[in-house]
C-alpha cells in the first residue's frame, strides 16, 4: 500500500531525533508529488523547526506542493509553541492531502491540528501504521497521559542472579559483569534519556559519573537519592559537569549545577520523585541501580521497559538481582558474545 510505504519512510526519518527532541516527540515527514518523493524532513532538536516545516523547506519546486500529499507520524501542531503551527504552513502551501501516522497527545494539539486541516478543505487520512507511529513516540504519550517520565530500568546480573559480591568501602571493586559491547549500549542508553537515576549506595560504593561517553549524545540529568546527606560531596555526581538533583530530607544549600530536592521519606517516594521530573520537564528516566532501587521501581509498577544483561558467570553468593514480577513481557534477546540481553516491555507498546 503507497501510503504505508511513504509512512514507514516518515518513521526512519523521525528516529534521527532520538536524543535531541525532548520533550518534544520524534517526528518524520514526507512529501510525494506523482509518485515521487520531492520532499524529506524530521524535527531534529527541541526548539527548532518540526519535520513538517524541513520536509516543506527542502521542496526545490514549490509549485509542486499544491498536487502533492505530505506524509507524517505525527498530527500537526495547531498551537504557537516555540515554533509557529505547521497545520497553518499546511494550508498556506496549499498541500491538498495529509496522511498522519497518529493523533497528539499533548492537550494543546489532541485533533486541533487535524480539525484545522479539515475545515480548510483539506483531505486527511489519520491511522497509517498508527500502532507502529505510536510506539515510536510512546515516551512523549507516557509523559503527557500519566504525568510522569518514560521509566526504563537496566542491569547486568550472574547467571545464577546475582548483581555483584557483597561490597563495602573498603572493599568496594565491583565484579564487571558487562562487556565493551553491552558498556556500549548502556552509554547509548544514555544517550536517548532526560535523567538517570542511582541509589545512595551505588553512589557511595561506585563514585559513578553517569555521563556519555562510549556514544555520541548529550549526558542525561544525574538523580540520586540520599535521604540523609551522606554522600561525600568530593563524589563525581558532585562535580558540576552535568545537572545532579539530589532527593534528600536534610536541608542543603545548592551550589554548582547541584540541586538538593526536599522529599519527606515518610510518604512513598517514587511519586514524589517522578513528580518532580514531570515538572522539570524531563521525559525520560534510566535507573541503573542498585537491587533495592530498581526493586522499589518494579515493586511499584513504576516502569516501562528493562534492559537486563546475563553474563556467564556464577557468583554462588552476593546482592540478589532485582526479579520482575508485573505483567510485563520479554520481546526479545540479543546476544554479545556469550552476554544475553533481554529485553522487557509493556504489551501495550507491540
Amino acid at each position: 500500500m503507497e501510503d504505508e510505504k511513504y509512512m514507514r519512510r516518515c518513521l526512519q526519518l523521525a528516529r534521527n531525533g532520538l536524543c535531541r527532541t525532548a520533550p518534544n516527540p520524534m517526528v518524520g515527514a514526507v512529501i510525494v508529488c506523482d509518485g515521487r518523493i520531492i520532499g524529506e524532513g524530521y524535527h531534529a532538536r527541541c526548539g527548532q523547526a518540526h519535520a513538517e516545516v524541513n520536509a516543506i523547506r527542502s521542496v526545490k519546486e514549490p509549485d509542486l506542493l499544491k498536487r502533492s500529499t505530505l506524509y507524517v507520524s505525527l498530527e500537526p501542531c495547531s498551537h504557537y509553541g516555540k515554533t509557529p503551527p505547521c497545520a497553518d504552513l499546511i494550508v498556506e502551501k496549499g498541500i491538498p492531502r495529509i496522511v498522519v501516522g497518529c493523533q497528539d497527545p499533548f492537550a494543546k494539539v489532541a485533533g486541533r491540528g487535524i480539525g484545522k486541516l479539515r475545515d480548510a478543505g483539506r483531505e486527511v487520512v489519520v491511522g497509517v501504521l498508527e500502532k507502529e507511529c505510536r510506539r515510536l513516540i510512546r515516551r512523549f504519550i507516557t509523559f503527557h497521559t500519566w504525568k510522569r517520565p518514560y521509566v526504563t530500568l537496566k542491569w547486568a546480573e550472574s547467571a545464577d542472579g546475582f548483581l555483584d559480591k557483597t561490597r563495602t568501602r573498603t572493599d568496594s571493586v565491583p565484579v564487571r559483569l558487562s562487556n565493551d559491547w553491552t558498556q556500549m549500549l548502556v552509554h547509548k542508553k544514555r544517550a536517548e534519556h532526560s535523567a538517570i537515576l542511582v541509589g545512595t549506595r551505588t553512589a557511595l560504593l561506585d563514585n559513578p559519573r553517569l555521563d556519555v561517553r562510549c556514544w555520541q549524545g548529550p549526558s542525561p540529568v544525574r538523580i540520586v537519592i540520599d535521604r540523609q546527606g551522606t554522600l561525600p560531596a568530593a563524589g563525581h555526581l558532585f562535580d558540576g559537569s552535568a545537572l545532579t538533583l539530589v532527593f534528600t530530607e536534610t536541608q542543603r544549600e545548592a551550589r554548582s549545577n547541584v540541586e538538593y530536592v526536599h522529599a519527606d521519606f515518610s510518604q512513598p517516594l517514587l511519586p514524589q520523585l517522578l513528580g518532580e521530573l514531570h515538572a522539570r520537564q524531563l521525559q525520560s528516566l534510566l535507573v541503573e541501580g542498585g537491587a533495592a532501587t530498581l526493586q522499589s521501581f518494579l515493586d511499584a509498577g513504576a516502569w516501562d521497559e528493562a534492559f537486563v544483561e546475563e553474563a556467564p558467570v556464577r557468583l554462588a553468593e552476593g546482592v540478589q538481582a532485582p526479579r520482575i514480577s508485573q505483567k510485563k513481557i520479554c520481546l526479545k534477546e540479543q546476544h554479545f558474545g556469550r552476554t544475553i540481553r533481554h529485553y522487557w516491555a509493556d504489551e501495550t507498546w507491540l
